[in-house]
């Protein structure tokens, strides 16, 4: 049996009583087994196939697992050390997407509502899930609409549709009407008849809609795909050449086959192979990612999309949904304010409480009564009520003696007056611009119609007496966050369904634009051309009365202009231009819709979160743009030099354990302090021109160093690098120092300012590598034995002219370049320094 039926020994609210038996237990098998139930499947994370899938097979990872194999069937198993990248890069990527994976899933678990269903002529509870098609349901004021439903029998219900349509209002429903998934019950109750559930329900119509593949362009991704294609293209008709060329310095094909010194030849190869190979830096991106992602959920962000968190860094338009996002939905009381015909303000506040005091009051209702009970008012005894209709705009209570006393909203209360109150309607108006919720109270003195209850009607007679100012409560939050972003450079829009005028009020109240006033427009005004929406945009800072598919218009007007979008909501009309933005942020409150297709869910609805949400993606841009620069200027030096040993026919300068040595000290271990280091730096478009202009003068300078030192030095020591082990070694020792060398030079301008912990970090790995040299088992195993005399002597002068090179390539590279990328490296020499 499922788990719903045994929900029915539980204890039940009284309800009303009610002829429909609603399904029976068998009935409700029937529809479990047929998959008509409200689940939706839905995912807020990759799943553990392809987390391992992801990680294990890349290009990096088959470019390092060929060249290992085959350094172990030429028999150098310590050369083939680096192949531990990939299990050390593979384990690192899938452990850490794995406990972002767990983290994110238990924050995704989000409270979950049980709801009261009628079955086999009982009133049982059942989880969301677990409603089926054909059910009949009870929707009490407070509930969440589960599934899109008719109504069998009211008692007064009232719904809040702003999740569909974007209107914070009230709907009073009738028997007959159809209730949509997302919608609210802010008063009465009513039995439903459930007609689509799941995946066919309305809002998971919207989010099945919503969900269209969008492929985000991601600068960091793009950068690096770009890298991968290049090395693709590089790596394999370099192995080849290398391959040849290592064969004829062992005296060609059948003297390296017959004396076993192919061997030599191939670990040779895949020394200039395995240094083209950025193997660290997808792995430290997809780890950046995910640590951000892990810091996020720890401030009760959940980001559903890893890759999102780049695009935080890049945004430069928030379009904020009013509701939920600046108010948070609830309505405060201001103000009472007395008008001529008031005799006592005290009878006429008592009266507005008593108006507010019903069975099931609406959200203003329930404002009036927080703010006057306060102040001491209570509920007074023996009054007759006419409770408030969304049709006729007005509620009505009367006192014995005491007259009938009236509250709604004052344009019907005013028209249906004998007397005209031009004064009261201006001032009810000029409130009402001033983003103010205005009610209006009105008293008829006399006898008590006899029909009062049964038949309600406003009397000519009556007088207004009072104005009651309510407002959306503003979330605390609000003002201080829009500052900040302000300050970041980054556009804030609010787009709203409610009136313009109320909604530039609000946007004025937390200063939206700071000092300067928010200029606010009618969508209904805004043009269908989205050339023409974008011109418009530019001088719009408010829009009310906004339509779903306007919201997803104006995300993409500004798409046109290049810009970056992020779009918040918490309602269903939110769906699609949350989908359509660049980055989309939902509200932890959120319509079910709404959350399935936003890449960030603010689990606790907090609008002070996004400042930390943008803060993470700029740390990782930032950090990722100095990673990428030591990775890539491996590639360009080892790619370089392989160019050289091709040309001038010698043996490769460095084995492939001094790579693995020299890049796990200048490049693997301090770029991963690095990706993880604090930075705040705005992010700045053009990731891919700035590394380059970073990596070629570096690279070149590099290559340039070791070049020089494998072709000039054999002479000068009478080396006969060709046929003498020794002789190799010492050689080879002497180039891979001046590697280091230069990988301690580039560290340290990536690290740059060195005026800080920067500096102590690439003192600390210097003095590791050079450390390491003199370490008799640390030499041994990665072939390291620095010549004494003469040879110290010319491993001096290398690492002067080495220095030499490096800051005359640094310097004057530039100066032979055009203006626009000058300006680049201006302007990465700017940026490092922050």
């Amino acid at each position: 049996m499922s788990e719903t039926t045994n929900a029915a020994t539980t204890v039940q609210p009284k309800m009303p009583d009610v002829s429909e038996r609603g399904l029976t237990a068998a009935q409700v098998e029937d529809r479990i087994e047929r998959g008509q139930t409200n689940a939706v499947t839905s995912s807020t994370s990759r799943s553990l196939a392809d987390i391992v899938r992801a990680n294990v097979f890349t290009l990096f990872n088959g470019i390092i697992l060929t060249a290992m194999v085959m350094v172990l069937i030429a028999g150098s198993w310590k050369d083939a050390v680096f192949g531990l990248v990939i299990i050390i890069n593979t384990g690192i990527g899938i452990v850490t997407e794995l406990r972002a994976k767990h983290t994110l899933d238990k924050l995704s678990i989000l409270v979950a509502s049980d709801y009261l269903v009628r079955r086999d002529g009982k009133d049982v509870d059942v989880s969301h899930n677990d409603i089926v098609l054909g059910d009949l349901m009870w929707l009490r004021s407070g509930e969440q609409v589960p599934a899109d439903a008719t109504i069998v029998q009211t008692w007064g219900l009232e719904l809040d549709e702003s999740m569909i349509t974007g209107e914070s209002r009230t709907v009073r429903k009738n028997e007959g009407d159809t209730v949509y998934s997302g919608s609210t019950a802010v008063s009465g109750m009513a039995l439903v008849h459930v007609t689509a559930v799941g995946a066919h329900s309305y809002a998971a119509t919207l989010t099945a809609q919503a969900k269209v593949y969008k492929k985000n362009v991601s600068d960091l991704n793009k950068g690096i795909n770009t890298i991968l294609k290049f090395m693709t293209f590089l790596v394999v008709p370099l192995c080849i050449l290398l391959i040849i060329t290592q064969i004829r310095t062992v005296g060609g094909w059948s003297a390296a086959i017959s004396s076993g010194a192919w061997r030599h030849a191939v670990v040779s190869s895949v020394a200039g192979v395995v240094g083209m190979v950025p193997e660290g830096l997808v792995l430290l991106t997809s780890l950046n990612f995910a640590l951000a992602a892990i810091r996020l959920a720890r401030k009760n962000t959940l980001v559903q999309d890893l890759d999102s968190v780049e695009t935080l860094a890049r945004v430069d338009c928030l379009n904020l949904d009013k509701t939920g996002t600046i108010t948070d939905g609830g309505i405060v009381y201001d103000d009472f304010i007395a008008l001529p015909a008031c005799a006592d303000k005290r009878q006429a506040m008592q009266a507005l409480y008593d108006l507010a005091n019903e069975e099931s009051p609406n959200g203003t209702g329930r404002a009036v009564l927080a703010g006057l009970g306060k102040q001491g008012f209570t509920g007074s005894a023996q009054l007759e009520r006419v409770p408030f209709s969304s049709a006729r705009k007005w509620s009505a209570i009367a006192f014995h003696g005491g007259g009938v006393w009236y509250m709604g909203a004052p344009e019907v209360l005013l028209a249906g007056f004998a007397n005209q109150y031009p004064d009261v309607l201006a001032q009810v108006n000029d409130y009402a611009n001033n983003g103010m919720r205005v009610l209006l109270i009105a008293h008829a003195a006399g006898a008590v119609p006899a029909d009062f209850e049964t038949d309600p009607k406003l009397e000519g007679t009556a007088q207004p007496v009072a104005i009651v100012l309510c407002s959306e409560h503003i979330r605390d939050d609000a003002e201080p966050t829009l500052a900040w972003f302000r300050e970041q450079g980054v556009r804030c829009r609010v787009i709203s369904g409610d009136n313009p005028v109320t909604v530039g009020a609000i946007a004025s109240k937390v200063k939206l634009t700071g000092d300067r006033k928010p200029v606010a427009m009618d969508a209904r005004e805004l043009p269908a051309d989205v050339d023409e929406l974008a011109r418009v945009l530019e001088n719009v800072d408010v829009l009310g009365r906004v339509l779903p598919e306007q919201k997803k218009a104006i995300v993409q007007a500004l798409h046109t202009q290049q810009h970056v979008v992020a779009m918040t909501g918490d309602g269903v009309n939110d769906a699609l231009a949350i989908k359509e933005a660049d980055l989309g942020i939902a509200m932890g409150n959120a319509a079910p819709a709404t959350k399935a297709v936003a890449e960030v869910v603010l689990v606790d609805s907090k609008f002070s979160h996004l400042p930390d949400v943008v803060a993470r993606g700029r740390q990782v841009m930032a950090n990722m743009e100095r990673v990428a620069s030591l990775f890539l200027t491996k590639t360009v030096y080892s790619a370089l030099i392989s160019f050289g040993v091709v040309l001038s026919m010698i043996p490769f300068p460095y084995l492939p354990r001094h790579i693995s040595y020299i890049g796990a000290l200048t490049i693997g271990a301090p770029a991963f302090l690095l990706a993880l280091a604090p930075n705040t730096r705005r992010y700045i478009p053009g990731f891919l021109r700035r590394v380059f202009a970073f990596s070629l003068p570096c690279g070149i300078a590099t290559a340039l160093s070791v070049l020089l030192s494998a072709w000039f030095v054999p002479k000068l020591m009478g080396w006969n690098v060709d046929g003498t082990a020794h002789d190799q070694l010492l050689w080879r020792s002497m180039c891979a120092t001046v590697l280091f060398v230069m990988g301690i030079y580039v560290l340290a301008r990536v690290a740059t300012p060195l005026n800080s912990w920067r500096g102590w970090l690439v003192a600390a790995f210097a003095a590791a590598g050079v450390i390491g040299m003199f370490i008799p088992f640390v030499a041994h195993f990665f072939a390291f034995q620095l010549p004494g005399g003469k040879g110290l002597l010319a491993l001096g002068v290398q690492i002067v002219i080495a220095t030499l090179l490096f800051a005359l390539s640094v310097w004057l590279f530039p100066k032979f370049l055009p203006k626009a990328m000058r300006s680049i490296i201006s302007q990465y020499k700017r940026i490092s320094k922050r």
